[in-house]
């Protein structure tokens, strides 16, 4: 680990999509827990150096981790996604309760967790206040924002809800990221070299019509077919874009292809923000699962910085006094 890094403890880590952004942001993940084993595979495979943690985070105990600077994480979104039942704390899969407890078995400086912007809506009100008076009691000052991943140069339409707390006196030096100047790329401009990669006689063309961002991509649940990108509704913007949406291809285009192109599952995680030397473990459905369930790294980077902006800030003026 680099002397200027933070150190960070990392639940629901997925396929490494808010650990990337975090890494960027200076933060050296300790530990990261991982129920899924193919997402485990991931995060093995593009960091040996790891320390990954295979296992359900209802069984992690963070106690011996008292130096860490951040708990973070990415918590099951089913709870309040629109798309199923949004039974909040009566879902078995709510794990807002776990990271409450390994934030008082580690005392982290701060907590970030990010979820569907369904948390926002009136009827969990009661529950946002439960968790900031959870957070109160231990000592933190909290506070939600709705971030859009296109503010943040990533070419899909992604909002998510970020949770931030803070231990109460590190707040002051915490603000919320802006929005890049610039708007994000469109689909067309981020993809053209993978669509052309084959030869295809029609990319230039496509790369025209595909001339605004993406709507959200989805990973799907292992209970579900093969992958897809999205609903009735999603699927119509995609064709607008002029993609396929009905699956994904495993490779691009050959040079005589007719009619919409489908997606690589490495276009996919292009559009999602990973670098393109992130490899997936698993076959095509398995990849694309743990790509569209990811938090975008160019987001978690972005709110990662402020969190490190304010703890260095803070240590600086302990150092100082």
């Amino acid at each position: 680990m680099k002397p200027s890094m933070l150190q960070c403890i990392e639940i629901c880590a997925g396929a490494g999509g808010q650990a990337i952004g975090l890494e960027a942001a200076g933060f050296e993940p300790l530990a990261l827990v991982e129920l899924d084993a193919m997402a485990c595979a991931t995060l093995r495979i593009n960091r040996p150096g790891w320390n990954v943690i295979e296992g359900d985070v209802r069984c992690f105990d963070a106690t011996g981790y008292t130096q860490v600077d951040l708990l973070a994480g990415g918590v099951p979104c089913p709870p309040f996604s629109k798309a199923g039942k949004q039974l909040g704390a009566d879902d078995e899969r709510d794990l807002f309760p776990q990271a409450w407890r390994l934030a008082a078995e580690c005392r982290p400086a701060a907590v970030m967790l990010e979820n569907v912007r369904g948390l926002l809506d009136p009827r969990f009100a009661a529950y946002r206040e439960g968790i900031q008076s959870r957070l109160t009691a231990l000592g933190y000052w909290s506070d939600w924002r709705l971030l859009h991943a296109a503010d943040f140069g990533v070419p899909q339409l992604r909002p998510r809800v970020v949770l931030v707390a803070l231990r109460r006196g590190l707040q002051a030096g915490f603000a919320w990221p802006s929005a890049a100047t610039e708007p994000a790329p469109s689909v067309g401009e981020v993809l053209a070299d993978l669509m052309a990669e084959n030869g295809w006689a029609g990319a230039a063309a496509w790369r025209r019509q595909a001339n605004a961002i993406a709507p959200t991509l989805v990973g799907g649940s292992k209970k579900h077919g093969g992958p897809d990108l999205g609903p009735t509704r999603a699927k119509q913007a995609w064709a607008a874009l002029g993609v396929d949406a009905m699956g994904l291809a495993d490779a691009p285009p050959t040079p005589q292809h007719l009619g919409m192109p489908r997606l690589t599952t490495r276009m996919a995680a292009r559009i999602q923000g990973f670098p393109d030397a992130w490899r997936f473990a698993g076959k095509k459905t398995a990849a694309y699962r743990q790509v569209g369930n990811a938090f975008p790294p160019p987001v978690a980077q972005a709110v990662g910085q402020q969190i490190a902006l304010a703890l260095r800030a803070s240590a600086a003026l302990r150092k100082a006094a």
